[in-house]
């Protein structure tokens, strides 16, 4: 979905390839294609991550609450799904560590709201967009050590008061 490419692919759009189908249909209706983009996804396991390079169609009206593995990767990486009383995941051949099949609503705003909480006493200029406004506050975070002391959250006025 396109927010949440926004929110955790910034130049995702410069890397969108043409799709065949300009749209697909669901149970809730038609769905309009923009491209398809190919993002690496790396699950992390102990005898060594799980690489993934799949090939995703972004659709322009979609809400994302997950992604889908295909059976293809399951079966290349020994990914075993079982539909018991709980469902799970297994990988390799460890079948005493067994992954949970839950959904997750992922949200955009979320994300934002997070970080300007982080950045409550700070101030921004009312005229940047909500998009600069978070690329901004993921700047300030990957740099921390630049702009906060220790635990301190991002923008901390106070007790870093100059008189002059």
């Amino acid at each position: 979905a396109r927010n949440h490419l926004d929110n955790h692919f910034p130049n995702w759009e410069e890397q969108l390839l043409p799709t065949k189908a300009k749209s697909f249909q669901s149970a809730s209706g038609k769905m309009t294609s923009i491209g398809t983009i190919i993002k690496e996804i790396i699950i992390p396991h102990r005898k060594g991550n799980i690489r993934l390079i799949p090939e995703s169609v972004v659709l322009d009206d979609a809400h994302i609450q997950g992604f889908l593995l295909g059976t293809d990767y399951q079966r290349m990486y020994g990914i075993e799904i079982y539909n018991s009383k709980n469902r799970h995941i297994t990988i390799c051949t460890n079948k005493e560590k067994k992954f949970s099949l839950d959904v997750y609503q992922i949200s955009t705003h979320d994300r934002l709201e997070e970080l300007l909480n982080e950045f409550r006493e700070g101030q921004f200029s009312t005229t940047i967009t909500s998009k600069q406004k978070l690329n901004l506050l993921k700047i300030l975070r990957k740099n921390r050590p630049a702009f906060a002391i220790g635990e301190e959250p991002l923008g901390k006025i106070k007790g870093h008061d100059i008189e002059l």
